[in-house]
């Protein structure tokens, strides 16, 4: 929905939902950068001061760790995730980064400080790894479930010999070696630093299953708990990646004007600050700049909302992604193609996903305490029958294991994130930016939205 609506205040939003474009023009809105790129540093975005990478950082989970962590030292001002990117931004004194990291390290993270120079590169936010990776995955967990299954049909239909369970113990274990790697390790760092997660209480199950006999249900377990695992972190990259449409509106090249006056492509990445881009109507304009010669109409729809084409002639401002629309126009180019008005709308919207919204805290704060108590409870069961009632101890043990499988708290803790992130992609494929999931589940109190006839909404 186009909007009019141009100022800081509501693009940041204070006390009501904020639903804005920022205004183009406008170094200082709220879409800026937080950290300048380098004019020849092409899709690169130069990292922002104490912005660190963390391999193992990969879900909702380890995010809300970090956070109960690291927000309770006094001085830190804000925590910025990008999870596709492992990365965290620290915004803190230097005092309150220092003890942020040293927080993160005590709870079983290693954090890497990633340096200006290296930078994150914001047109792929690191999807041709990570797709990789997820194929990787799926062929691994996919090995480990029916390693599971054989597993189970050992269970039933093979004769009882030691031989045989020998087997089918050898074969569960290749299944939960598949599929449950990364589980156990993020589980024992838990467990070794006094925490009891969702990682924590899937070792403690299946481990326990396994020892007491149930090898094939501790094989079935975790392949099914991984495969869940997976597609739920595909939701939630399927929705944080869909911004990448945007990145896809500015060209790879331009028409770049060289010293004996011809023209000639280049790549965008390598055009220089001030150098002089020609556009041919139909194309898009591959950089933000000022019209120099000639006179056309250009569709800015996909950056502005402007509902008709704008006008350009000598002295206009054009902006990346935008369609040329008629004539062709030379444009001196102001920002590189990393700086853009289409690159801090990114920028934004990344910064919006990275909020959490008020369910979302209600939600790790449940969890933080439901864990441990599911993990009391199954101990409960495990040892007050067998005193009390008189059941078998096997029998307890496993009616224990049992209750900590069902209990576990994951798809509760996913759902909030991937709803809010799902909801935010969504409104920015639509050319909506909200900042972020508390003016998300603001948007609950709108009774009614007036615009004019363009479709125009105006404060």
């Amino acid at each position: 929905m186009p909007t009019a609506q141009h100022d800081l205040e509501a693009c940041c939003g204070t006390d009501h939902v904020a639903v804005a474009r920022p205004d183009p023009t406008d170094s200082s809105s709220c879409c800026a950068p937080a950290a300048h790129a380098h004019p020849d540093s092409g899709s690169v975005e130069s990292a922002a001061p104490n912005t660190f990478r963390i391999s193992t950082m990969d879900c909702t989970v380890e995010e809300s760790e970090i956070r109960s962590a690291v927000e309770p030292i006094p001085g830190i001002r804000g925590l910025h995730f990008r999870l596709p990117q492992r990365t965290l931004r620290i915004d803190g004194t230097d005092e309150a980064v220092t003890a942020a990291l040293i927080a993160i390290r005590r709870a079983g993270f290693a954090p890497e400080a990633v340096t200006a120079s290296a930078g994150l590169d914001v047109t792929d936010h690191g999807s041709h790894d990570h797709a990789s990776g997820t194929g990787t995955s799926y062929a691994r967990f996919a090995a480990a479930l029916v390693f599971a299954m054989v597993a189970e049909g050992i269970s039933f239909f093979a004769p009882e010999t030691m031989a045989w369970k020998a087997v089918g113990m050898a074969v569960a274990v290749l299944a939960i070696g598949l599929a449950g790697l990364e589980t156990y390790a993020k589980g024992l760092t838990a467990l070794r630093h006094g925490k009891l997660n969702i990682n924590a209480l899937m070792s403690v199950a299946v481990t326990g299953a396994f020892v007491i006999g149930q090898w094939p249900e501790a094989a079935m377990v975790m392949a099914l708990y991984a495969i869940a695992e997976l597609i739920e972190q595909r939701a939630v990259d399927r929705a944080r990646n869909a911004i990448k449409g945007l990145v896809d509106l500015a060209p790879d090249d331009a028409e770049i004007q060289q010293p004996d006056g011809s023209w000639r492509r280049i790549k965008a990445t390598e055009v220089a600050l001030d150098s002089v881009a020609r556009v041919k109507p139909g194309e898009r304009v591959a950089f933000d700049g000022i019209v120099t010669k000639g006179n056309s109409s250009i569709n800015q729809a996909p950056v502005t909302g402007e509902s008709i084409p704008v006008d350009k002639e000598p002295g206009s401002s054009v902006f990346a992604g935008t369609i040329n629309e008629n004539g062709e126009l030379e444009f001196r180019v102001t920002a590189a193609s990393s700086n853009s008005t289409l690159a801090r709308i990114i920028h934004a919207v990344e910064e919006a996903q990275g909020t959490r919204a008020p369910t979302q805290r209600f939600v790790d704060r449940f969890a933080a305490i439901y864990t441990p108590a599911v993990f009391v409870m199954a101990l409960g069961v495990a040892v007050v029958p067998p005193l009390l009632l008189d059941w078998a101890w096997l029998t307890a043990i496993y009616k224990a294991l049992v209750l900590l499988v069902i209990a576990c708290p994951c798809a509760l803790v996913i759902s909030t994130p991937v709803t809010v992130v799902s909801g935010l992609a969504a409104a920015a494929r639509r050319g909506i930016l909200i900042k972020g999931g508390t003016y998300l589940e603001d948007a609950r109190l709108i009774k009614a939205v007036a615009v004019d006839k363009t479709g125009t909404l105006t404060e």
